[in-house]
């Protein structure tokens, strides 16, 4: 019998709706070393919490995070809270035994996500592994990026552009929530969906950033109170509140095999919904993708003659590429949330192998390095800033 791995979730809102389904979803797909077991829900509100574990699929609840550390069977805690409390639980989680998975980015600031990155460090050495949830990385799409360029397919790489895309909150009607409080979410564009494309253009490169020049803006700077919440937006109620985190980031880099950058992420796109849209230009070849066509990667090929040579679009719904094989029949595609299923499905590989899982929380700490050396370098007139090794 499969040996089983109990999980505690902490959060049930958005990502934790998506990382129940990933849970839920992966031993049914994919052929695992542990059975993941959807243990117990926590969350703040008793009445909420159960009304979500009873719709996610969870067997109990608690409305405390610690608790959930302190149960027996629990061995692995999921962290799907605002980022002001990532660094407690997920810290706390490791000390304990448990294996954690924390959404991104890893922390508010720097010294927590140190903080976090010393403590999964002291973990390992006991067998104790912790991952940071860039789930993007697992899109087919952009493991065969990665790919190409492993394998020289773009030769030495020149221009890295990326931008994450969104106009959810582009109304200023629309209502304060958590992930416009500075606080809560330590920033606002740039590190809930900027942190994306800064992880995923060192992830397909495979070089880090070195320094960046940056602005920050806020466009709406207030906003009503809600009256109530969704998912990511709600509904407008009475009083305003004070946006305190940017509306919109633009920045450039440069990486360390001097490729150089220039990244955008904003959520006043109209008419962007989630478009991640990353261009590498190397001495051999192209690549292109973007997340709302998200089963197709776009590639130019250099050595081919100029008669005939063109951007080939590959749809990339194949046995061979990443992760398909497990799915459905060959052109039949994959969507957003099959990102969190090819996550549990590494981690859990990676646990049971006694392996460190990747993105690791040095990962984690590396990308809000980045995500630090952008505000430092925009509260400085775009002064370039060095980002730390």
């Amino acid at each position: 019998m499969t040996p089983t791995l109990g999980v505690g979730l902490i959060g049930y809102a958005f990502m934790g709706a998506a990382h129940s389904h990933a849970w839920r979803t992966a031993p049914h797909f994919f052929d695992l070393p542990l059975r993941p077991e959807l243990t117990v829900l926590a969350g703040r509100d008793a009445a909420k919490v159960g009304e979500a574990a009873g719709k996610l699929g969870w067997s109990s609840t608690e409305t405390d995070w610690r608790a959930v550390i302190a149960r027996e069977d629990v061995d692995l805690v999921d962290v799907c809270t605002p980022g002001n409390t990532h660094a407690e639980i997920a810290i706390a989680a490791l000390e304990a035994g448990k294996h954690v998975l924390c959404e991104k980015p890893l922390a508010n600031t720097v010294a927590e996500a140190e903080a976090m990155a010393e403590a999964a460090a002291k973990a390992a050495t006991r067998g104790v592994r912790a991952m940071v949830g860039f789930t993007y990385r697992r899109v087919p799409a952009i493991g065969l990026a990665r790919k190409l360029v492993a394998e020289g397919r773009l030769g030495e790489i020149r221009h890295v552009r990326a931008q994450y895309l969104q106009d959810w909150i582009a109304d200023p009607s629309a209502p304060m929530s958590w992930r416009l409080e500075k606080d809560k979410a330590g920033s606002g564009a740039l590190g809930d969906i900027g942190a994306h494309v800064v992880d995923l253009t060192q992830y397909i490169t495979g070089q880090a950033l070195t320094g960046v020049s940056a602005t920050l803006e806020t466009f709406v700077k207030e906003r009503p109170l809600p009256a109530a919440s969704g998912s990511l937006s709600g509904v407008g109620g009475e009083g305003t509140g004070q946006v305190t985190v940017d509306d919109a980031a633009v920045f450039l880099g440069r990486f360390t095999g001097g490729a150089l950058g220039v990244f955008e992420a904003t959520r006043f796109a109209l008419g962007r919904k989630n478009g991640i849209r990353i261009e590498i230009n190397g001495s051999a070849g192209s690549l292109a993708f973007d997340f709302e066509d998200m089963n197709v990667l776009q590639f130019f090929d250099g050595s081919e003659p100029a008669e005939t040579a063109g951007f080939r679009r590959i749809i990339v719904t194949e046995p061979e590429h990443p992760y398909v094989g497990a799915w459905w029949p060959a052109g039949h595609g994959l969507g957003y949330e099959h990102g969190f299923t090819h996550q549990v499905v590494d981690l859990v590989t990676a646990i049971a192998a006694g392996q460190d899982p990747a993105p690791s929380f040095a990962d984690g700490l590396q990308v809000q390095r980045v995500l630090d050396a952008v505000e430092r370098s925009a509260a400085n007139t775009s002064a370039w800033t060095d980002i730390p090794s």
